[in-house]
């Protein structure tokens, strides 16, 4: 559950999102880390203060990324200029973070399962109703950290092989589409069968191991 949800698909999409808000231009980067910066704490621990430029997910554990979700909703209530996009994303958001909830509950009953198997179903649609639109109509690059990372590989390259590698290189940053063809967004559809089989997902969870070491 927790690097294949909380490091994986929400994380994916959410640095999507991230790439989004840059290829949107004008202040939705700038409108968005304001807006998570006014995200008040709650409870001991369970909605932790925000970093100030959450857009730029510098140094964030599982956790990190679950207070994201569950106050992604408000964040990004119309962010972008065009109302049907905003409305897609918030949508995609809802799905996300109602699936989660199911897959946390510490009691499920018939009802719920059957419930957990048609918000996967939503949420599979939706994701893909996401990337079907909104995702094809902005051209998203890679962020400035995963540039900057992809030029340190490509120096740290060049020192060990030499002027070949310098020319392999490039300045501009990559286009980046989001994808969903990999393991951890397919596994999603297993949760429902495997918590009826093998029992809520805390009891084999690496997430409260995670918390003890950090």
């Amino acid at each position: 559950m927790l690097h294949e949800f909380e490091l994986g698909v929400w994380k994916a999409i959410f640095t999507h999102l991230m790439r989004i808000a840059h290829a949107a231009g004008g202040n939705v980067v700038k409108n968005l880390n304001w807006r998570y910066r006014r995200v008040p704490t709650f409870g001991r621990g369970t909605i932790r203060r925000f970093h100030t430029n959450a857009s730029t997910m510098k140094r964030l554990a599982a956790q990190d990324f679950e207070d994201l979700l569950q106050c992604a909703i408000p964040v990004f209530e119309d962010l972008l200029l065009d109302p049907d996009n905003n409305n897609i994303i918030l949508d995609l958001l809802f799905d996300l973070a109602t699936w989660q909830a199911y897959a946390k509950l510490r009691l499920h009953t018939k009802d719920t399962l059957n419930f957990f198997d048609s918000a996967t179903i939503v949420l599979s649609k939706s994701v893909r109703k996401f990337q079907r639109t909104t995702c094809a109509i902005y051209i998203t690059t890679e962020l400035p950290h995963e540039h900057a990372a992809r030029g340190r590989r490509l120096a740290a390259l060049a020192a060990k092989q030499g002027a070949l590698a310098k020319s392999k290189g490039g300045s501009r940053p990559k286009v980046k589409k989001l994808n969903i063809n990999t393991y951890k967004f397919h596994a999603l559809g297993d949760y429902p069968n495997t918590i009826r089989l093998r029992g809520i997902t805390d009891n084999y969870t690496t997430q409260p191991v995670s918390f003890d070491f950090y």
